[in-house]
C-alpha cells in the first residue's frame, strides 16, 4: 500500500492546529484544535470530515507532549491512527527559517539546530515550533517530519529589496534583513489566482493582501516573491489587529528617553497595543464597522488610517512589478469583509483596479473574480489554505525522496 497521508501540524505557544488530508485527491480527512495547553481549561476539538462528526475534550492537558498524545488518540479513534501505514510524512509550520531554508526541509539533528539558533528573531514562534516537531519525533521516529516555513516564500526577494540601509557588516554579524512571513499563504494565493486566470504562474504578475488580524502584502512576479511588507520580524508593514506596521525607529528612542519605557513595555506597546487596537480600541473589523456605522470617529479614523497604508503598498508594488495582472484579496479580513475591498482600491481606476460591487458584495467559498468585467486588471478573493500548502509541499518532497 503507497502511502499518502499527511498530518500538518501548526504548534503555537499555547496551542496546536491540525489536518489530516490524503494527497490522493487532496481530501482532508479530519481537523482539530488543540488551545490554551498548559491550563486547567485546556480543550480539543475534533472533527471526523468522512463522518462529520465533532468531539470536544475539556481539561487540563499538560504540555505540547500531552496535546499531541490526545490528538493521536482523537484521531485513532477515526480509523486515523498515526500508526497507519497509510501515514506518509508530517509536515510541520515553522515561521522563521532565515535563509539557510529556502523550501521544505526533511528534519535532521542539523535542522532543528538551526531552527534553534533562529530564535532570537522568532522568540515567540521558532520555540513553539520546536516544541511540536520534538514531540511528533518521539512519537513517530520512523517518519519523515518536514519543515515548511513561513520565510521561504520570500527568499526569492532580491538583495535590494530584502537588506535595510544599516552597516552592512552589522546587518550580517545579527542577521538583520527583511525575511517577510505568511509565506506559505502568499505561495498558495498567488498560485491559485494564476489559475483563476487560466494562466501559468510564471506568466502572472499579482499583488497578494494577506488580511488578517497579522497582514501582510507581497509582489510576487512570475511566481517568485520580489517584495514583500514584513520585515525582519512580522511587525513591519500594514497596519495590523494589535501591531503598529511601519513607524519612524526614532519612535522606540522617543518612547524610552522621554516616556521613560523599558525596550520590553516599547515591544508589547508596538507588537499587542497599537495597530486596529491602539488606534480605537478594537481590532475585529466587523466590530469597526459596526461602530462607523453608528458615527463613532474613533473607529473611523482607525479604519482610514489602515485602508491608507493599504494603499500606499498597492501603488509601491504596482511601480515594483511594473506590470500587474492581478490583485488577490485573502485571510479574514481580505476574504470577509467587502466593505475593505472597495475602499481599498478606491481612487485607482486610472491604474486599472477596481471592483464590482455586486460580485465584491457575493460571498462565496472559492477563488473569484471581483472587478468589472473586461476590467485592465483583475481583482480576485481566493480563500488562503496554509494547511493543503504545507501538505502539498510535504509530500512533494516525500515522494521525490523515496
Amino acid at each position: 500500500m503507497t502511502a499518502t497521508r499527511v498530518l500538518v501540524l501548526n504548534s503555537g505557544s499555547s496551542s496546536v492546529k491540525y489536518q489530516l488530508l490524503d494527497m490522493r485527491d487532496a481530501t482532508r480527512l479530519a481537523v482539530g484544535l488543540v488551545e490554551r495547553i498548559g491550563e486547567q481549561t485546556s480543550r480539543l476539538e475534533h472533527t471526523c470530515l468522512a463522518t462529520g462528526g465533532t468531539r470536544e475534550q475539556n481539561g487540563p492537558i499538560a504540555d505540547h507532549d500531552a496535546a499531541l498524545k490526545a490528538v493521536a488518540e482523537a484521531l485513532a479513534r477515526d480509523g486515523l491512527g498515526l500508526d497507519s501505514p497509510e501515514l506518509a510524512a508530517i509536515g510541520h509550520r515553522v515561521v522563521h527559517g532565515g535563509m539557510f531554508f529556502t523550501e521544505p526541509t526533511v528534519i535532521d539533528d542539523a535542522v532543528l539546530t538551526e531552527i534553534e539558533r533562529l530564535i532570537p528573531v522568532a522568540p515567540l514562534h521558532n520555540p513553539a515550533n520546536l516544541t511540536g516537531i520534538r514531540t511528533a519525533m518521539a512519537l513517530r521516529p520512523d517518519l519523515p517530519q518536514v519543515a515548511v516555513f513561513d520565510t521561504a516564500f520570500h527568499t526569492t526577494m532580491p538583495e535590494s529589496a530584502a537588506r535595510y540601509a544599516i552597516d552592512t557588516k552589522i546587518a550580517d554579524r545579527y542577521r538583520v534583513r527583511r525575511y517577510g512571513f505568511h509565506g506559505t499563504s502568499h505561495a498558495y494565493v498567488s498560485r491559485a489566482t494564476a489559475e483563476l486566470l487560466g494562466r501559468a504562474p510564471e506568466d502572472v504578475n499579482v499583488i497578494v493582501l494577506h488580511l488578517g488580524n497579522g497582514a501582510s502584502a507581497s509582489a510576487v512576479r512570475g511566481g517568485r516573491c520580489v517584495d514583500t511588507s514584513m520585515g525582519l520580524t512580522p511587525l513591519e508593514g500594514l497596519v495590523m489587529g494589535t501591531r503598529s506596521g511601519d513607524l519612524d525607529p526614532a519612535v522606540i528612542f522617543h518612547l524610552q528617553r522621554v516616556g521613560g519605557m523599558s525596550m520590553d513595555e516599547v515591544d508589547t506597546l508596538l507588537n499587542k497595543r497599537s495597530g486596529l487596537f491602539g488606534l480605537c480600541g478594537d481590532n475585529d473589523m466587523r466590530e469597526i464597522r459596526r461602530r462607523m456605522e453608528e458615527g463613532d470617529d474613533e473607529a473611523r479614523l482607525a479604519f482610514e488610517i489602515y485602508i491608507h497604508r493599504l494603499k500606499k503598498y498597492v501603488g509601491a508594488y504596482y511601480a515594483v512589478l511594473g506590470t500587474v495582472d492581478a490583485v488577490a484579496f485573502t485571510a479574514g479580513v481580505g476574504e470577509n469583509a467587502a466593505f475593505v475591498r472597495e475602499a481599498a482600491l478606491a481612487g485607482l481606476e486610472g491604474l486599472g483596479l477596481a471592483v464590482e460591487g455586486e460580485r465584491n458584495a457575493v460571498r462565496g467559498d472559492g477563488p473569484r473574480l471581483i472587478s468589472p468585467e473586461g476590467a485592465r486588471i483583475a481583482v480576485a478573493v481566493v480563500p488562503t489554505d496554509e494547511e493543503m500548502e504545507i501538505a502539498t509541499q510535504t509530500y512533494a518532497l516525500v515522494v521525490k525522496d523515496a
